[in-house]
This record gives C-alpha cells, structure tokens and sequence, in this order.
C-alpha cells in the first residue's frame, strides 16, 4: 500500500465514526482530493482482495472501517460488541416521517401519526438522529426538523437518496401487508418505519 493509504487506514482505524473525505484531506494538506480518493480505493481493494475481515465503507456522508456483515453475528454472540439500543416503533415511524418529509414541524408529524410526538421527538434528538433545521413561516414560527448525519449512519446510507422511493414503497405495501413486511424485514430499516406507519392510518 501507497504511504497515504496507511495514513488514511489509521486515521480511519481511530476513529469511531464516518469521516468525511475533507476532513481526512487534513491529514496530508498536499495531497489532492484525487490522490486521496485513490487512497480510498486502493485501501477499500486491499481489504476486498485479501479477504479482510473488515471492510472500507462510505456511509453517512464520510468513510469508515466496518466488521464484514457475515461476522456481525459471532462477534455480538460472544458479546465482543455491543448493539445500539433499538429503536421503539413510535421512534421509528416519526423518524421515517420525517426522514421523508423534511423539513417537517412537530405539529405536521402529529397531523400524520394522529398522536402526540413531542417526547418522541425530543428522544430523537437526544440520540442525534433529527435536529432542528430552521423555523417555519407562521404564527409563532414552529421548529422544523431534519435527519442528521448520525441518522444516515444508523441506517447503512450514504446519503438521503438512497432511501427508497415513494413509488418503490408503494409497490412493496401493496404487495405485502405491513405486519408481513415487519414480521421480514429488521425494525431498524426506514422501509419497516414507512410500513408501520401506513398502517396505522
């Protein structure tokens, strides 16, 4: 390996979050955002190639060294690694809500759910997964929010386009009803959320 993909491998092994490409240009301040995006490849192949137990990843909006999904489950058996706490269904059809819609106020969120969201919100936003991004035109100008960087991580994204389309989801409800589509798929996918959320009208 080049001596700037070393670089960018112990950066990336340090740290315990997605880092954006622009941050791990501060690493070598000459090297040219081509020269380290092909130190991201040349690292990404040198773990693919040789058969890595970890594997280079973009995901919410920066790069990370991740355990390859096969040996997720052996390593949370042997409790060598704790999972995040799931999200509650509540959490996970406002979160889907507004992952869609943003940005979105507390009372529009309300008007979909049919409840009262507020705590759901604030356990949201003190988890990092929604953040307030402007205030509304109106009568007391109501907070609006949007997903974080965090929430794309969480859900394996490497931006908000990779969710899946209105039609795509449309499609998969008429297929399936949503107690099947949450029965298959894991809780924590937007997907599930959207599911849930349909179906509780």
């Amino acid at each position: 390996m080049t001596p700037l993909a070393k670089l960018l491998e112990a950066a990336l092994f340090a740290s315990a979050r997605p880092v954006p490409t622009e941050e791990l240009r501060g690493l070598d301040p000459e090297s040219s955002p081509a020269a380290i995006q092909a130190a991201l490849e040349e690292l990404r192949e040198h773990y693919d190639v040789d058969g890595h137990g970890v594997e280079l990843i973009e995901i919410g909006g920066g790069w990370q060294i991740l355990t390859r999904a096969e040996y997720t489950e052996a390593i949370e058996r042997a409790q060598l690694a704790s999972r995040p706490h799931r999200l509650s269904a509540a959490a996970l059809e406002s979160l889907a809500i507004i992952a869609y819609r943003q940005p979105i106020g507390r009372l529009e969120v309300e008007e979909i759910r049919g409840v009262n969201v507020g705590s759901v919100l604030k356990s949201l936003h003190e988890r990092g997964l929604i953040d307030v991004v402007g205030r509304a035109e109106g009568l007391g100008r109501p907070l609006l929010y949007g997903t974080t960087p965090l929430f794309l991580e969480h859900f394996g994204l490497r931006h908000l386009e990779e969710l899946p389309r209105a039609d795509e989801l449309a499609v998969a409800l008429r297929v399936q009803s949503p107690a099947v589509v949450a029965e298959q798929a894991p809780m924590d996918e937007p997907v599930a959320a959207v599911a849930a959320s349909s179906g509780n009208g």
